[in-house]
């Protein structure tokens, strides 16, 4: 049903309940007359009525007035809601058609794909049949290979055959004998390639390698003086030498006991002798002795006193050394403990040479080259100034020191170029950086210039010996001569057993051979000597 006769019929019935509601009250108030009086109504009862209807007529007009605007309002609602549908309508019209058309759309491109499915079956299909037909023709010219194959290996083996009855060899004999032939002649066409390769490389590399190092010596020609193991100290007067010994010995057999180091007093005026061959034990000897000549009391007590300020003094005097040593190399970062380390090596000597001293040298000489290769040079003065850090420790725990050393270094925080450079400096593990090699350079040209240290009769006789015998081990060697102190050998060799060729190759084998098994300092050139002689007789 429409909205608006609905608010007109509520209207209406609103109006006539009022007025069935007047009426209803005329009524009542007629009834009561009646059985009051039963006479007509008086005037004042009249004008109640009235003004009943009145009142009644009043809120019916206001209700049909307000039915009115409440069915104009809903017409207007019922207006935009059928403009809205109206709206509603023609979108989902629009809507529609626009998904009809991309279903017309998309019915077209599924039946473009399934034309382009069924055309790429079928392409696939005839490459199946191209493939079966291929595969069919490769088995037959298999099978054609496989009867050629065996067709030639019967008329190999009937030459093979033939050249075996022909030439009087086996196969095994002749494949032998060519494999020799081929074998000599890449050997000599090897060291033939080798020794052009190696001369042009050995000029190209001594001069400059000549030139990096005589500027790192040139640079770095400090002077060295060979230590001993003996300590001089002199006394104000020989009186003093009764002092030091005591009554009946007791003051020296006290000091040698504190200090585990030997003195000897003999007849040589004002001076006594401390010996040890550990220079730490005996720098602290020197020191205590010198404290007990100054004091003039001298006595088992006194020793012990002195003994032990003199330890605390030398590890400071290490520790200033160590400071010193890293402040003239430019380093300033490294940790106290291999400070006070490298401080101890003051007093401890290789070959007569010291060895902090050693080091510092090794230090600067590895920093020129690292600068003339263009590498970084601080690093380098690192991995050489504590490449000998071990030899601190050596008398403490067993084994090499270049070990040692490494394990200190990684064990305080050190960069693992700086430990390898420290563990591979005596070859010991294989060389695997440029720092390590450096490294090796500058800690042999420092150890073996000239007076920088001496070694000892009993093993330089050994190397002689030793070299001697590396060289006589070779087959066609006659004759071996150790010269220059071992820096150079000559080796002679039978001229009717070797060749040129094989004399390069037997020189290059023996230096091999010598760098493995032998320390030196410096390098040992080896000289083969082939030399062919002719002599006739006139008569």
């Amino acid at each position: 049903m429409d909205p608006v006769v609905i608010v007109i019929l509520a209207g209406a019935v609103a109006v006539l309940a009022v007025v069935m509601t007047a009426a209803l009250i005329v009524l009542l108030r007629r009834t009561g007359g009646v059985s009051g009086r039963m006479s007509g109504p008086s005037p004042e009862q009249e004008a109640e009525i009235q003004a009943a209807l009145e009142e009644a007529r009043h809120e019916a007009a206001e209700i049909r007035v307000k039915a009115q605007r409440d069915a104009e309002e809903i017409l207007r609602r019922a207006e935009a809601a059928v403009e809205a549908a109206a709206g509603l309508r023609k979108e989902a019209e629009a809507e529609n058609r626009v998904l009809k058309y991309e279903l017309k759309e998309f019915r077209s491109d599924l039946e473009r794909r399934e034309n382009r499915l069924a055309e790429r079956e079928q392409r696939l299909d005839e490459e199946a049949g191209r493939q079966a037909d291929r595969a069919r023709k490769l088995a037959e010219t298999e099978v054609q290979l496989a009867d050629r194959r065996e067709d030639l290996e019967r008329v190999a083996e009937e030459r093979k055959a033939i050249l075996e009855r022909v030439a009087g060899l086996t196969g095994e004999q002749a494949r032998a004998e060519l494999v020799r032939e081929i074998e000599n002649q890449a050997k000599r066409e090897a060291a033939l390639i080798v020794r052009e390769i190696e001369t042009d490389a050995r000029k190209e590399g001594e001069k400059r390698a000549t030139k990096i190092v005589t500027l790192a010596v040139q640079r770095v020609a400090t002077e060295q003086t060979a230590e001993s193991v003996v300590s001089v100290l002199h006394l104000p007067g020989d009186e003093m030498k009764g002092r030091i010994i005591g009554r009946e010995g007791r003051n020296i057999r006290a000091f040698e006991s504190t200090t585990g180091v030997n003195l000897i007093i003999d007849d040589t005026p004002e001076a006594v002798l401390l010996s040890c061959f550990d220079p730490v034990r005996r720098e602290t000897a020197r020191l205590t002795l010198e404290k007990l000549v100054l004091d003039g009391r001298i006595h088992p007590q006194r020793i012990e006193e002195a003994h032990e300020r003199s330890k605390t003094e030398v590890q400071e005097l290490c520790v200033r050394a160590g400071e010193d040593a890293l402040m003239e190399l430019g380093i300033t970062e490294m940790h106290p403990e291999l400070i006070t380390l490298l401080g101890q090596l003051r007093y401890r000597t290789s070959y007569g040479q010291n060895v902090l001293g050693h080091l510092v040298e090794s230090a600067h000489i590895a920093g020129i080259m690292a600068a003339e290769l263009r590498l970084d040079s601080m690093l380098l003065k690192r991995c050489t100034v504590l490449h000998d850090i071990g030899k601190a420790l050596t008398h403490e725990v067993e084994g090499s020191h270049a070990l040692i050393g490494a394990e200190i270094a990684r064990r305080y925080g050190e960069h693992e170029d700086v430990v390898h450079a420290i563990e591979a400096h005596h070859n010991e593990v294989e060389v695997k950086t440029v720092e390590a090699v450096l490294t090796q350079a500058a800690d042999a040209i420092s150890g073996g210039r000239p007076g920088a240290r001496r070694e000892s009769l009993e093993a330089y006789v050994k190397r002689l010996e030793r070299l001697e015998e590396i060289a006589t081990s070779y087959d066609g060697v006659d004759k071996v001569f150790a010269m220059q102190a071992g820096r150079e050998i000559r080796v002679m060799v039978k001229p009717d057993s070797v060749d040129d060729i094989q004399a390069q190759v037997i020189a290059r084998d023996v230096a091999k051979q010598v760098e493995e098994e032998l320390a030196y300092p410096g390098q040992i050139r080896i000289t083969v000597v082939r030399e062919s002689r002719a002599t006739e007789f006139a008569r």
